[in-house]
């Protein structure tokens, strides 16, 4: 069964490569999501006023690898305890979420990051874990990015 998840954890196109490399991830797109501007462009977000983080949509097969593995993957990818910062990328649009479809989604997400928080974080987990909002998909040479530029190169 075909299903979605919408995390936020930096800079979207390492993410993005990162699911996209994950057995049971059918597809991604990236965006911009939890914010207050409609239809944002990357420079709108990376102006830190549209309150927008760059975001990734997976589409994934749930036979195949489940919303909680895809949350614990998540964390594993990136720094979830630095705030509006993943490595050289600073600002509220590189912030660490979870924007969840429904209600299934927020319950594990908040009780995987509740036992990460507490078995490997030692509380320092800032990522936010919220219902989700629109999402504005990015412009289209943002989509799939570092592997159009590993095509350039070869």
């Amino acid at each position: 069964m075909t299903n979605l998840a919408v995390f936020a954890a930096g800079c979207f196109w390492g993410i993005e490569e990162k699911f996209l490399s994950t057995p049971g991830v059918l597809n991604t797109e990236v965006g911009y999501t939890g914010g207050i501007t409609n239809n944002p462009s990357y420079q709108d977000v990376c102006s830190g006023t549209t309150e927008h983080a760059e975001a990734v949509r997976i589409s994934f097969d749930s036979d195949k690898i489940s919303f909680k593995e895809l949350v614990i993957i998540f964390f594993s990818i990136h720094d979830p305890t630095t705030l509006n910062r993943q490595g050289p990328d600073i600002g509220t649009q590189y912030r660490s979420e979870i924007f969840c479809l429904d209600d299934d989604q927020y319950l594990i997400a908040d009780a995987v990051k509740r036992n990460l928080n507490k078995e490997m974080f030692n509380g320092n987990i800032v990522t936010s874990v919220s219902r989700a909002e629109k999402f504005w998909i990015a412009e289209e040479y943002h989509q799939k990015y570092i592997r159009k530029k590993k095509n350039m190169i070869l």
